[in-house]
């Protein structure tokens, strides 16, 4: 697969120097660490810290999002793969402002390792109080027995935005997490995979599907889902993907929700529309009241092909939280 890269060890690094040169005005690096940036946005004395972080690869996901109603800084990863605790500690402490920082990031084992262990050196090195909350969205990636086995694709999304909605508004430290983790309970995703991504190292396809085949539920780094077939049209994608959803959480008739159809890379925005207008045809069948959409590459992962649908159930502060405004350099909501 061709890239437009230089030598693909230093695409990270070279990707985030290109990122930081062209948004100066929103982003720095940290002189302590290449990988920890934060926001050059003054933030007041006791607002709560936001942190996100994870693997390269995911952009606009995760440094995209860091800005005024967001995250106040970011941990960078390699490609698919968790930062160390390294850059998640440095970033604490340069966005500390005396109330704590809370750490968002998903839920995937190298990412509760790592959080964890910065966590625990914030606390004993630095004496800053951190709490942290993990996206679990994925409906395919476990059974709703097991919900806290499940990975967190798209619908981080939602959690980061009700997070730094949450920080913005002045909430403690406890009730910033009490928020992260309600929106992360309210919202489900489901995702279906067209084609592959290829690491810029290897340059192989990261996983296989037969030239009219795709994936139901296959995961953000190529991990399996629940049924492979043959491809269908966009209005019986969207609606098993759907029903998937509304399957697992209790959303009926009169409820509001926010809804994200994700493109997971290479996915052209005329085909998310059209799974967009399949959604919205089938959730107003049901009288359920979209509150905001968003449709678009919010969370990728490399070229690959396909999308996600995410569906948050909202309540009066989880829709404060969604109309918050935005502004970072790859999301705006006004």
């Amino acid at each position: 697969m061709k890239k437009l890269i230089n030598d693909p060890k230093n695409v990270v690094e070279e990707m985030l120097e290109g990122y930081v040169k062209a948004h100066p005005n929103y982003i720095k690096v940290l002189p302590e660490n290449n990988r920890a940036l934060v926001t050059t946005k003054k933030t007041r004395e006791g607002k709560v810290g936001v942190l996100i972080g994870g693997g390269s690869g995911h952009e606009p996901a995760f440094m995209g999002y860091v800005g005024a109603g967001m995250a106040d800084g970011v941990a960078v990863g390699n490609i698919f793969a968790s930062p160390s605790p390294d850059p998640i500690v440095e970033v604490t402490k340069a966005i500390d402002q005396g109330a704590g920082v809370v750490y968002l990031y998903g839920n995937y084992a190298g990412d509760v390792m790592n959080f964890g262990m910065a966590a625990e050196l914030a606390d004993l090195e630095e004496d800053i109080k951190v709490g942290m909350a993990l996206t679990s969205d994925d409906v395919a990636s476990a059974p709703k027995a097991e919900k806290e086995k499940r990975r967190g694709i798209a619908g981080s999304l939602f959690v980061w935005k009700a997070a730094g909605a949450a920080a913005d508004f002045g909430y403690s430290l406890e009730d910033v997490v009490r928020v992260a983790k309600k929106a992360n309970e309210n919202t489900r995703s489901m995702g279906v995979g067209l084609s592959p991504c290829s690491l810029p190292q290897t340059g192989k396809p990261s996983f296989e599907l037969g030239e009219n085949e795709m994936e139901i539920g296959l995961g953000h780094h190529g991990e399996p889902g629940v049924e492979k077939g043959p491809i269908k049209t966009a209005d019986e994608v969207a609606g098993r993907l759907v029903h998937d959803i509304l399957a697992d959480i209790e959303i009926t008739k009169g409820d509001k929700v926010a809804v994200l159809v994700n493109g997971l890379g290479s996915t052209p925005r005329m085909e998310l529309y059209i799974m967009f207008r399949r959604v919205e045809k089938i959730l107003n069948e049901l009288g359920i009241e979209i509150y905001r959409s968003y449709v678009g590459d919010y969370i990728t992962s490399l070229e690959m092909g396909g999308c996600s649908v995410t569906l948050m159930k909202l309540d009066d502060e989880l829709m404060k939280a969604v109309d918050h405004p935005v502004d970072c350099p790859m999301f705006v909501q006004k």
